[in-house]
């Protein structure tokens, strides 16, 4: 499966998480794929989806971005926002992949023009043909729906989409049977990990792989969503919902990684400030793994 430029990596998630990961992968190879969650209802994402109708661009834009040439004007046009009058809060970016949805009448293919103008390597694949609507459940039986509200509920056991069954594209399918890894996170759990992951059709095929699957867990729980939790109590969420990791990545500084077993790599992952990952941390990292495509080979 391995290429001459590099190894083939599919990332999943959605978010500055997801952005990350990006970031990192893009030091190590080119043939990137990500598979972007599209079940935002807040923000400007939000907005678009309830005004227009259309996926919620925001997460897409960030992985666009993150895969973009650094050279890009227009990729750095892409995370301006608009301040004031009926634009206000609204990033060009966002406007940018609704406009070209409009004209290509595809999502995928608005994708794939977009970053042919940003000079992006890789693929940006959304996690689902269309926009869905995330639905938690909590442990005491709560059902809220909407990526918002469940962002906002302690007590989470278990997401699922609405609907429950949505068409995936087969780009990130292929993607995901392809690849020589693939990433998982890092990112809010339940809101942007599991909203790409966690549909039927990519949980088969990440069952389904003959490659490693790296989750990266996040650096410290997220209040309200996941308080609480730590490394290996994110791994038994991930479990539950049917995805099996053969590695975790956790950083000891700021998360216990404690029950993890033989699966946990403790890494220090995070920027100076704490509060995100580093890519070149994290790319460092993962190309340390014993299992990652081309380790220990001469």
């Amino acid at each position: 499966m391995n290429s001459v430029a590099g190894p083939s990596i599919t990332a999943i998630g959605g978010g500055h998480g997801l952005a990350a990961t990006l970031g990192a992968l893009r030091l190590l190879t080119p043939e990137v794929t990500a598979i972007v969650s599209i079940a935002d209802d807040g923000g400007s994402s939000g907005r678009l989806r309830s005004e227009l109708g259309i996926a919620p661009p925001g997460d897409l834009r960030k992985a666009i971005v993150a895969l973009s040439d650094p050279a890009s004007v227009l990729a750095r046009a892409l995370v301006e926002r608009f301040e004031g009058g009926a634009m206000d809060g609204h990033a060009f970016g966002n406007l940018l992949i609704a406009a070209m949805a409009g004209l290509e009448g595809d999502l995928v293919r608005a994708i794939e023009e977009v970053m042919r103008l940003v000079g992006a390597v890789g693929q940006v694949v959304p996690a689902t043909a269309s926009a869905v609507t995330l639905r938690g459940e909590t442990e005491a039986g709560g059902v809220v729906e909407g990526q918002v509200a469940v962002m906002g509920t302690s007590g989470l056991c278990r997401v699922t989409t609405v609907p429950e069954d949505p068409e995936v594209p087969r780009e990130a399918l292929d993607a995901i049977a392809a690849s020589d890894a693939t990433v998982l996170g890092p990112g809010s759990l339940y809101t942007s990990v599991l909203a790409a992951a966690a549909t039927p059709a990519v949980v088969k095929a990440l069952a389904d792989r003959d490659s490693p699957l790296i989750y990266i867990c996040n650096l410290r729980p997220q209040v309200p969503e996941t308080e609480g939790i730590d490394a290996a109590g994110h791994l038994e969420v991930v479990r539950r919902h049917g995805i099996e990791p053969d590695v975790v990545i956790f950083d000891p500084d700021t998360i216990c990684g404690e029950g993890l077993g033989s699966i946990g790599v403790a890494a220090s992952l995070a920027r100076r400030s704490g509060l995100a990952h580093e890519p070149r941390a994290l790319a460092t990292a993962l190309a340390s793994l014993r299992c990652w495509p081309g380790a220990g080979s001469a």
